[in-house]
């Protein structure tokens, strides 16, 4: 079956049990096809674990305002890491996956609501998905966020590698 009730299944991973490499199996759709419907907006907010069905119930108050607008959603758990930047910085997470139907304004809309209602949980969002959450915020969520700085002043001084979104996100004070 596809995610998608309208798409064919063909493109999807095999499922039921059929066991393979974890870089086949993980993703929902196979390599080099067209994922999902093709044409979505997503967000992601990751949760330590241990609030997982507070965050659920927190969600579910938002089932009327959200369901007109997605194309299907996922919860997940991930495994803590050490990796700095991640959201799973030294912390199991639930990860609340939203695939969105291409409409930007309503979005953009329902997605600080969401924040508002995961607020208690601390959450992270993807850093490669949609998401409101205000620079300060955002850096105050990662511990060692200052760490990275250095090291990036010490491999890439000029900013070489920095663009709007970094700029915006890890580097501003608002």
């Amino acid at each position: 079956m596809h995610p998608i009730k309208s798409e064919s299944a063909v493109n999807t991973t095999e499922q039921m049990g059929v066991p393979g490499p974890w870089y086949d199996r993980l993703p929902h759709f196979k390599m080099g096809f067209k994922p999902s419907a093709g044409k979505e907006l997503q967000s992601e907010y990751f949760v330590p674990v241990e609030h997982a069905y507070e965050a659920i119930i927190a969600l579910e108050s938002l089932q009327a305002f959200i369901s007109p607008y997605l194309f299907i959603s996922e919860i997940r758990t991930i495994k803590a890491d050490d990796l700095w930047l991640s959201p799973q910085y030294r912390q199991t997470t639930v990860a609340f996956h939203f695939t969105w139907k291409q409409d930007s304004e309503a979005v953009m809309t329902l997605l600080p609501l969401i924040e508002e209602k995961l607020e208690p949980f601390h959450p992270r969002p993807h850093w490669g998905k949609l998401f409101t959450m205000s620079p300060k915020v955002l850096q105050y969520r990662y511990e060692r966020l200052e760490d990275f700085k250095q090291l990036i002043q010490r491999y890439d001084p000029t900013g070489k590698f920095r663009n709007d979104f970094l700029a915006q996100n890890l580097y501003s004070t608002t």
